[in-house]
């Protein structure tokens, strides 16, 4: 089954020309590619207006994989806890991306908590406002999104280990990009100093540490569960560093300092 998009004409834009022109501007502004494969990116999902300079800038710098697997929360509350949308194509303006389904297929075997279900992610845009930026580093991308909404550690490493199992034993490369915002609704301020509080175990590759310091803090980082498998799994590959490649809020788009999201890219390899 294909999934329709939902947020085109809100999100982005819903007219193919304007997407590809807004989506290439955003990652022309990306320093050098990096050289080594990047195991894990996570870029934020709100309005391009807002963030799509950061998931620009994260994206067109890292190295992926022609297929990639996608880790996002579930905002909507409906379908299982770890949701992966096994087949089809996701539809966007312009053209869509095909799912690996042979990959999806091994996933779902990985682990009897990954179902293949469609219900999570029906009416969600976190992993969709990713695709187009995808889709303009490589057309011939494909995917295997997983909408994540367990609020266990112990359960979220491991399903993240058993999804790092698969990917390390894979035929072909992986890539993992996980879609999340970072802090809501505070002060700039406040946004910056509690992001800087989530980046830290993030960026030193210590999912137990990242999902303690955003439960216990009160950090409102939506995609803490998706990251806390994509970290997990990246230890199955192997991966060594993480790099912050971009950091800006809401406030310094629409100018009100008052009430501002966070927005944080970073690159694992």
């Amino acid at each position: 089954m294909n999934r329709r998009p939902v947020v085109a004409g809100q999100f982005y834009p819903g007219q193919a020309d304007q997407l590809e022109s807004m989506v290439g501007e955003y990652l022309s502004k990306a320093g050098a590619k990096a050289q080594e494969r990047t195991i894990l990116a996570m870029t934020p999902h709100a309005g391009y207006v807002f963030s799509g300079s950061v998931a620009g800038q994260t994206l067109g710098r890292a190295n992926l994989a022609k297929t990639v697997l996608l880790l996002g929360p579930n905002h909507t509350g409906m379908g299982s806890r770890f949701a992966v949308w096994s087949d089809g194509i996701w539809e966007l303006p312009g053209g869509g991306l095909n799912v690996n389904e042979g990959l999806a297929k091994a996933i779902i075997k990985a682990d009897t908590r990954l179902v293949a279900d469609q219900a999570a992610h029906v009416r969600e845009h976190s992993l969709e406002v990713v695709l187009p930026f995808l889709r303009a580093i490589d057309p011939e991308t494909t995917i295997v999104p997983i909408a994540v909404a367990e609020p266990r550690l112990e359960v979220l490493l491991e399903v993240g280990a058993a999804i790092g199992r698969v990917l390390a034993s894979w035929k072909h490369p992986v890539s993992m990009v996980v879609s999340s915002d970072m802090s809501h609704y505070v002060t700039h301020e406040e946004a910056k100093r509690w992001d800087s509080m989530a980046l830290e175990p993030i960026l030193a590759l210590n999912p137990s540490e990242a999902y303690r310091v955003v439960r216990e803090s009160g950090i409102s980082m939506c995609g803490i569960m998706p990251m806390t498998v994509g970290l997990t799994a990246a230890e199955s590959l192997e991966a060594s560093k993480a790099e912050l490649v971009a950091y800006a809020t809401s406030g310094e788009t629409s100018g009100d300092y008052t009430q501002v999201v966070g927005y944080a890219g970073v690159l694992v390899s």
